[in-house]
């Protein structure tokens, strides 16, 4: 049985741990969407039903995490070459995570399967990556406006392309800053869950 690689333990956790959140966020955004299409109406706004919204953002999804899908087509939203070129930035952003999810999850289990103690967490680590979103909660939580502001700043990096124009592309209006922040939060608590699950291992 291989003695734990402290560097490599951590670089596997965090990595687990964040892609793990962006997963659980992607699969939990369609049951998110259907709710706030529904509380608030906001396929009036479209004039659209809600089956059409959903059916939309399926295919929106569908490109942004299938690597094969090159090309972006919503039935029912036209899609400015600027809101085009964002998506692509995303669909990049999220194949990389999905990518390092699936690799991780190989890693994980073939380690479990011979239970081998290499990629073991040590409890000190597990508590900082725990309390690192602590760091950023309140300011997400108070303002969450301009937290998803500064997080595309920071993620695309001197791009404009995520400012959306409604009347160009409507689809910004079912996607709204409620949707988003539920997704921030199914986020959270998953990458939180994680290192609470790392905590008390034994």
């Amino acid at each position: 049985m291989k003695k734990s690689n402290p560097i490599l333990a951590v670089m596997f956790h965090f990595i687990f741990g964040i892609t793990s959140s962006v997963i659980g966020a992607i699969i939990a955004s369609w049951p998110l969407l259907l709710v706030f299409v529904i509380v608030q109406k906001t396929y009036k706004t479209v004039n659209l039903s809600v089956g059409q919204v959903i059916h939309n953002y399926n295919q929106l999804m569908g490109y942004l995490v299938w690597p094969f899908k090159q090309h972006l087509h919503m039935s029912n939203f036209p899609t400015s070459v600027m809101a085009a070129q964002h998506f692509a930035e995303v669909k990049r952003l999220f194949i990389l995570a999905v990518f390092a999810f699936l690799c991780c999850l190989l890693i994980f289990l073939i380690t479990k399967n011979k239970k081998s103690k290499a990629l073991k967490l040590d409890k000190v680590w597990a508590l900082l990556f725990l309390l690192l979103p602590i760091v950023v909660l309140p300011f997400a939580l108070t303002n969450f406006d301009d937290f998803f502001i500064t997080f595309h700043h920071l993620f695309f990096a001197g791009s404009n392309t995520w400012l959306f124009d409604p009347s160009t592309d409507p689809i910004i209006n079912v996607l709204t800053e409620g949707f988003f922040a539920s997704c921030f939060a199914v986020g959270g608590i998953i990458y939180e869950l994680y290192f609470v699950n790392q905590l008390l291992k034994k």
